[in-house]
């Protein structure tokens, strides 16, 4: 990157700090249908700044993005950018403020068939503004300056979610924008990637006077990036400030998100919490190595998951967490090492064996991954059906017994579409646990919810625990969370699980490798 020019995609003169708010929306609705998501909201981004929006999931977040960068109209209000009305232009003068606006999408929206290097370069070289090998090496400085230098002619399904997430920015900001929306940027990172993409935006936002405009539901994050915080609710912006006022607004509504920054801080653990190393394992990893061609990711870990506790699974992005867990479920064979699940050999099962065998785990992934043409009831009793394991009706009891037990039965008949995203998961976690089984799988649960989601998730996960008394394995880049809620805690670095044992053991350790994850994600109190 360049600081001679504002943007690599046109000559125009970049807007001036003092030139007035770069970007404002005056009493702006918009609904679709009978949803009201917006209603006569208004905001002002100052240039050179990093203004992070706040706000619960359905607040209008995402579709406030849009409305900034011309993907949608609003029905009522104006959205202005650099000083003029975006809803009036044509189609030309849009894709013009666009290459002025960049957007960093949370789905990262890489091309599989281009190669990382590709995937940066890929607006340079679109519109016209280097040739390919000029685009390239750009996007190779940037990549290396990312920490993915080693990646370069890798594919996106090689990579991990941490580094498609570095990807995804290298190709947001490799053109110089005026002006960037970050829609969640640091979702999916570990702690000190979160840190160390803050730290970058931070650095690029001062190098090149970049106006930013960031949703998140990471307060960690927001508390370090914000020159501003702007609280949505309902619709509405009902607070804007720096994040000090926000941290001592007297409003609830506001409290219920700044004040989750205390939430979010690690407490301290008791030294007596329950040993869990004379229980009996579920699982046994012993010497596991994977590679794939002459990347090496599994290096030798070891891991044992306690029966009937609740093991937390941490590391880094690109770690080799989800390898490890794909060994666990079979769909790996190792290189070298055993896997031993129930007691059973997973490597040396057959086929048949191997499919018995995941009749006893469920998973709940990171999105709900529900039926949308079924109703709550039918989604939860689809693996008894699909399986043949009991007739429809002894089906539909034992859903509403498992509905009940988590507290959502009177939602049993409706779609998935007509409920709250706190109850989806609810519903996914009761169609996970339907086949009633012996281990439960969490693949980050919490990653992309806003910070009451996250306690609701929580509370979820130790409630069912108690309830139905499986073991469980959660993925968790959430410290905090990890060390309220876990019997075990197994970190796993460059391959190699670096520590293990109780929340009070691994919060101790001396290892600077574990204590510079575990503390990465806390902010000290102003």
């Amino acid at each position: 990157m360049t600081a001679e020019r504002a943007n690599l995609l046109t000559d125009v003169d970049r807007w001036p700090l003092d030139g007035g708010p770069l970007i404002r929306l005056d009493n702006v609705s918009k609904s679709f249908g009978d949803n009201h998501v917006l209603r006569e909201l208004s905001l002002e981004v100052d240039p050179g700044k990093i203004t992070v929006i706040v706000g619960a999931s359905g607040s209008g977040k995402s579709v406030l993005m849009k409305l900034i960068n011309g993907l949608i109209s609003p029905d009522e209000g104006d959205v202005l950018v650099f000083g003029e009305d975006i809803s009036d232009m044509s189609g030309p003068q849009l894709d013009f403020v666009r290459k002025r606006v960049a957007t960093m999408f949370q789905n990262y929206a890489l091309f599989d068939s281009m190669t990382v290097v590709e995937n940066v370069a890929f607006p340079l070289v679109q519109n016209n503004a280097m040739r390919t090998r000029e685009a390239n090496e750009l996007a190779g400085e940037l990549l290396d300056d990312l920490g993915l230098g080693d990646v370069l002619r890798e594919y996106p399904a090689a990579l991990s979610g941490g580094m498609k997430k570095r990807v995804s920015l290298a190709r947001t900001i490799v053109t110089n924008p005026e002006v960037v929306l970050f829609d969640d940027p640091t979702t999916g990172l570990d702690p000190i990637m979160t840190e160390f993409v803050d730290e970058m935006l931070l650095k690029i936002s001062r190098d090149y006077q970049l106006t930013s405009l960031v949703v998140s539901h990471n307060m960690a994050s927001t508390f370090r990036l914000a020159d501003e915080i702007a609280v949505l609710h309902e619709g509405r912006i009902i607070a804007r400030g720096t994040p000090d006022e926000m941290r001592h607004a007297e409003d609830e509504r506001v409290q219920q998100f700044v004040g989750r920054i205390k939430r979010a801080a690690i407490e301290e653990v008791e030294a007596d919490r329950d040993a869990t190393d004379q229980i009996e394992p579920i699982v046994k990893i012993r010497g596991l190595h994977k590679s794939f061609g002459e990347r090496k990711i599994l290096k030798g870990a070891d891991l044992t998951v306690p029966k009937g506790q609740i093991t937390v699974l941490i590391g880094g992005s690109g770690a080799g967490k989800s390898v490890m867990m794909k060994h666990i479920l079979g769909l790996l064979q190792p290189d070298e090492g055993t896997v031993l699940l129930f007691g059973e050999n997973v490597a040396e099962l057959s086929a048949s064996d191997l499919r018995e065998l995941r009749t006893r785990i469920g998973m709940l992934f990171q999105h709900a991954a529900l039926f949308d043409s079924m109703s709550v009831a039918d989604n939860v009793a689809f693996p008894l059906v699909e399986r043949r394991v009991m007739k429809p009706a002894r089906a539909r009891e034992r859903v509403d017994e498992v509905l009940e037990q988590l507290k959502v039965a009177e939602i049993a008949d409706r779609l998935p579409s007509e409920i709250s995203n706190g109850q989806q998961k609810r519903v996914s976690l009761a169609r996970a646990i339907i086949t009633q089984p012996d281990l439960m799988v969490y693949d980050e649960p919490t990653t992309g919810q806003d910070p009451i989601m996250c306690d609701y998730v929580e509370e979820m996960i130790v409630e069912a625990q108690e309830t139905f008394g499986f073991t469980s394995i959660i993925i968790s880049h959430d410290m905090a969370s990890t060390f309220r809620i876990a019997d075990r805690v197994a970190m796993l670095h460059e391959g190699l699980i670096i520590a293990e044992g109780t929340p009070y053991d691994i919060l101790h350790s001396e290892d600077e490798r574990v204590r510079e994850f575990v503390f990465a994600s806390q902010v000290e109190e102003s």
